[in-house]
């Protein structure tokens, strides 16, 4: 009778809507082949700079987020424990006493008046009851559905550490790249001061050749309006350099003060051979992938546990201890009692609300799979980005540091010539603007450089192994 009333149950369970991950990615980056990836090295290896080294350790230890994430994973690590516990029996030891007076003229009162306990000994009044013993519970996991429910905790523990890794993997890139915004600052207001001091000369120059009635008021003044804005962009910098250099304070977990760094020779600074490897290493460097892979597993174990639950789940119970009601009978083998029943519940009422919970754990399955395939994507076009914008920022940069030789020595000619009354202020002014637009594109350039050393690396999942 139980087998037929399972198999009506099991008829009237919905189908589940299970949708199958595809993890295919293309077989190279730019029919690139060569397997060896970056992302293999460590982060101490791949950025050199002792100072940026010191900053990234320090983040580490005290970013308050990675310490917010540490404390998760001791959470996900908890509810391991907790599910595991589930599937075993539960046995408790208890002890209970009390007192009972029937009145006389109540059936249990009437009864206990009637009878004696031994011949001539009537039952005490009041009644005591006292009572010791063990009890054990234990639903039999029949449909693995406790333990499928450990398992997917377990699984949403390793998903936790996976997004430790990616936070640790966005921490040293921001940190990095943030560090280099701050030499491209400081190179920067290098060059503004070096511009100022070279505008200054020009507009000493200039009202020399008006005492001389070579040039008249209007250059002088536009000399002069020339070095007041350079002058005031120097302001604008210093500003970003301060909110850049608090940034990295936060990310430390430190209150803002001046951040050490390495500012000379920025323009010059080398990127070395970036390999980016193949595809399929994404799968297991991304710890983002990683991450999404486990939480897919999860998912899927969910939707056994929300379909384990239109079937029938049997409990065990039992107990075994002493009950007397005087302490000098409590040992004796006469006062054991004990207990053995199994209950076998199918839900028969709200079949609606299971019913709504197995759609939604199939909806979140179809969800996850989505989620996983997106997140493949996303690091690929990722990495191919990167790779495209190192080519082109590398071809930039060598055109536009031509470009800069060229104006500087422009500027060099410009004012020999202006001195010599052979060239138009107006020509001085335009190219000195030029050169120092120039430069400052050509530190933009530099920066955009090394900002995609800093992404490639981590859109490849390089920085938390």
């Amino acid at each position: 009778m139980g087998l037929i009333l399972l198999l009506a149950m099991s008829c009237g369970i919905p189908k589940g809507t299970a949708l199958k991950e595809n993890t295919y990615v293309p077989s190279a980056y730019f029919n690139s082949a060569d397997s060896t990836t970056i992302a293999n090295l460590n982060w101490r290896e791949y950025f050199t700079d002792t100072d940026l080294i010191s900053l990234i350790d320090s983040a580490l230890k005290n970013n308050q987020e990675l310490n917010i994430m540490l404390q998760e994973i001791e959470i996900s690590k908890n509810e391991i424990r907790a599910k595991r516990g589930e599937y075993l029996p539960t046995v408790d030891l208890g002890a209970a006493g009390g007192v009972e007076k029937a009145g006389r003229f109540t059936r249990n009162g009437a009864t206990e008046h009637a009878l004696e306990i031994d011949d001539g000994t009537p039952f005490p009044e009041p009644l005591p009851d006292l009572m010791f013993g063990a009890s054990a519970s234990w639903e039999v996991d029949i449909w693995k559905k406790l333990r499928n429910g450990k398992d997917a905790a377990n699984k949403r523990y390793l998903a936790s550490i996976e997004g430790k890794n990616f936070m640790i993997t966005n921490l040293v890139a921001e940190i990095a790249e943030s560090y280099y915004e701050l030499m491209a600052l400081d190179s920067k207001l290098d060059n503004i001061q070096q511009n100022i001091i070279i505008q200054s000369n020009a507009l000493a120059v200039a009202k020399q050749q008006k005492e001389a009635a070579k040039v008249t008021q209007l250059a002088v003044n536009r000399f002069e309006a020339q070095l007041l804005n350079t002058q005031n962009q120097q302001f604008e910098v210093q500003q970003a350099i301060f909110e850049v250099e608090n940034r990295i304070n936060y990310l430390i977990g430190r209150f803002p003060q001046p951040v050490k760094r390495n500012s000379v020779g920025f323009i010059e600074l080398r990127l070395d051979s970036i390999e980016a490897g193949v595809p399929t290493q994404l799968l297991v460097n991304r710890p983002d992938l990683r991450m999404a892979e486990q939480e897919l597993a999860a998912s899927k174990l969910d939707v056994k546990i929300a379909r384990a639950n239109f079937y029938p789940s049997l409990r065990i119970t039992a107990g075994v201890g002493f009950n007397a009601f005087n302490p000098a009978f409590l040992l004796n083998p006469e006062s054991m009692m004990y207990s053995l029943a199994g209950d076998l519940v199918a839900p028969l009422i709200n079949r609606n609300g299971i019913q709504a919970a197995y759609a939604s754990a199939n909806a979140k399955q179809v969800q996850a799979v989505y989620k996983y395939q997106q997140t493949i994507l996303n690091s690929y076009v990722e990495v191919l980005n990167e790779v495209s914008r190192l080519s082109n920022f590398s071809k930039s940069y060598s055109t536009k540091k031509q470009e800069v030789q060229i104006l500087m020595q422009s500027v060099e000619i410009a004012n020999n010539l202006f001195n010599s009354a052979r060239a138009d202020y107006s020509e001085v002014l335009l190219t000195q603007r030029e050169a120092m637009d120039s430069k400052m594109e050509l530190i933009e350039i530099k920066m955009k450089q090394l900002s995609a050393k800093v992404n490639i690396y981590r859109a490849l999942g390089g920085g938390w192994k």
